[in-house]
């Protein structure tokens, strides 16, 4: 095939996001507990002992089941859930707010240190001479603000767009913005329903990052480490 494109989605491809994601939710959630406390927000007790970190994923699931146009928006869920249970524990609306955006401040600085996998700069670097790069992703990971991010001039963050994968809306305006057509491009991701599906249902080429050694149907191929990724490009090269 004759290769123009190729999209990443970015958690769990290009670092492993499990611990990340843990010590962020644990860490702004702590952080705004004893902020409260040294400020005196509020009124008597702990924020957290009244609304556990449980509490607080339950307030998120209940926002997006009542939202469904913002069930991927994950900065929007979190920011309402936190001022919502902030209300709740006694602060009025102009503080409530105040202490949700400064929440969100600590989430968004703990979620950006992530860890890309040893080969991710120096492949991407190598890609990006040959192909025209872009990142979609459903997280809220803003790519620019990574080191790494200087490889991707689009990049997509499709819960903000109301349209997260499988949603083909993500891909197309990716596509759309390098300038590439689905038949050109290859996507990347570690997602079988999110990213490898919706990706062949286009007509792009996917590469799965997957545990198993299910069968794969044409047109997607599975890689056990996005570090495999260039010697897949070299064979679909071969088959122009």
């Amino acid at each position: 095939m004759t290769l123009e494109a190729i999209t990443f989605d970015l958690d769990d491809t290009l670092w492993d996001n499990r611990g990340v994601m843990a010590r962020t939710e644990q860490g702004h959630y702590a952080w705004l507990d004893a902020a409260l406390a040294d400020a005196a927000e509020g009124p008597a007790g702990r924020f957290a002992e009244r609304f556990p970190l449980e509490a607080f994923v339950a307030r998120r699931q209940a926002l997006a089941a009542a939202h469904p146009p913002r069930r991927g928006d994950f900065t929007w869920l979190r920011y309402r859930a936190l001022a919502e249970l902030l209300a709740e524990h006694g602060l009025a609306a102009e503080p409530a707010n105040h202490w949700a955006d400064r929440a969100m401040e600590r989430f968004m600085a703990l979620r950006h240190e992530v860890e890309p996998h040893p080969e991710v700069e120096t492949l991407l670097e190598a890609l990006g001479r040959r192909y025209r790069l872009a990142s979609i992703t459903n997280g809220n990971v803003e790519v620019t603000r990574l080191p790494l991010g200087r490889h991707f001039p689009v990049a997509i963050a499709a819960g903000e767009l109301l349209a997260p994968k499988p949603d083909p809306r993500p891909f197309l305006l990716a596509l759309s913005r390098l300038g590439s057509h689905p038949a050109r491009a290859l996507h990347v991701g570690d997602a079988w329903e999110e990213d490898a599906l919706p990706a062949r249902r286009l007509g792009m080429q996917a590469a799965w990052i997957g545990p198993d050694d299910r069968p794969m149907p044409p047109g997607i191929h599975r890689l056990a480490h996005v570090r495999e990724l260039p010697e897949l490009v070299r064979w679909l090269e071969a088959q122009a």
